[in-house]
């Protein structure tokens, strides 16, 4: 038992701390009815459905089957990392950054082996990583803290989009001008011995209930609708999908829900908090997001300030930084430290170079852009 939990502890840190903060401020302020006003349903529900039709699309291997046609068309070092990165970058737009990066990593992982060039993984891996954390912060969908700021303020679609814009070209141009510094342009030779073949019925499916689930997700469709029908559905035809859910992931949010509404009822750390935050939204969310990840940033931040423009570009550019500035940067350096047990501190080297950099030059667009 006790070994469970420590193996728990240690896959799900992130969800260990939330519920850790939230029974401490319990103490603080007992629990009452308050404590239902805590929860944006609109948006558990939206994750909860999206994780679940997304690991349905996994179980058929859809992912990993358009992502190796779309590698095998290129036939050089560099433009196969380019391909990883912009698989990466466009999958966390439409299936949420750590699900592409648990989704497209081990993609990676095997190019790199299979031409033997091993050499240049930590940094494949690391621009994954960026990719992940910044190409979701186009769509509402594309990031947790998105799906939360969207249904918390009730952000029009197109106004979501024009906010993040300018943030979202910088990023994949940084992206792609780093990848062509550091990689060479190497001539590749690969065998791929996948044989599996897409399940075009169940794929056509599941982009059905996608697109469900996207109009669920922008108010189209009422939140309770997507609660019922969409495990309903996914219940008869794959159970797995549904047991597959990052669970602990809407444990974290729930945890962080409790912890940020209980903190907004404490009168002198909320009074510390709301002035710093409405001096400098975009300084106080950035550097949230480098101690308490962006997630939780987002859910607490929000109860301070209506400044959602500017919130909500530094929780998607704070996911730059440090390890822990996002859930998806812990998961590339488990899976990173899983491949190279002995290579952890040339990792965390390179991570750190390349994080803080982008993070600067993102601070740096964004302060100009809001000052205009």
């Amino acid at each position: 038992m006790a070994k469970n939990i420590k193996s728990f502890i240690k896959k799900n840190i992130v969800a260990f701390i939330a519920i850790t903060v939230a029974i401490i401020t319990s103490f603080i302020i007992k629990p009452d009815k308050v404590y239902w006003d805590y929860f944006d349903y609109n948006t558990l529900t939206g994750l909860f459905i999206s994780l679940a039709v997304i690991c349905a699309f996994k179980n058929i291997h859809f992912f990993n089957i358009t992502a190796r046609k779309i590698v095998f068309l290129f036939k050089t070092t560099r433009s196969s990392v380019i391909a990883l990165v912009y698989i990466t970058f466009i999958g966390s737009m439409l299936i949420a950054n750590d699900m592409a990066l648990i989704t497209f990593l081990p993609l990676g992982y095997y190019l790199l082996i299979s031409t033997k060039q091993e050499k240049h993984m930590a940094f494949a891996f690391i621009m994954q990583n960026i990719a992940a954390n910044l190409g979701g912060m186009l769509t509402p969908f594309g990031n947790p803290q998105n799906l939360f700021l969207f249904s918390y303020f009730h952000i029009d679609s197109l106004e979501f989009m024009g906010i993040m814009l300018v943030p979202f070209i910088v990023s994949i141009t940084l992206i792609t001008i780093c990848c062509c510094i550091f990689i060479k342009n190497e001539r590749l030779t690969l065998v791929d011995n996948f044989t599996e073949k897409l399940d075009v019925k169940r794929t056509i499916f599941y982009s059905i209930l996608f697109i469900f689930t996207i109009l669920v997700i922008m108010r189209y469709i009422p939140y309770l609708y997507g609660l019922i029908i969409i495990p309903l559905i996914l219940l008869i035809v794959d159970r797995k999908a549904l047991k597959d859910v990052d669970y602990p992931l809407l444990i974290t949010f729930c945890a962080f829900f409790i912890f940020a509404g209980n903190l907004s009822r404490m009168t002198l750390i909320s009074d510390i908090i709301s002035r710093l935050i409405n001096k400098n939204t975009l300084l106080v969310g950035t550097l949230s997001c480098q101690f308490i990840s962006n997630v939780p940033s987002a859910i607490l931040l929000s109860r301070f300030t209506n400044n959602y423009p500017q919130l909500l570009v530094a929780v998607n550019i704070g996911g730059t930084g440090t390890l822990i500035s996002s859930l998806a940067s812990l998961i590339t350096y488990r899976t990173y430290v899983t491949y190279n047990p002995n290579k952890q501190a040339y990792y965390l080297k390179l991570f750190s170079i390349l994080n803080f950099s982008f993070l600067t030059i993102l601070y740096l667009v964004s302060l100009l852009l809001f000052s205009l």
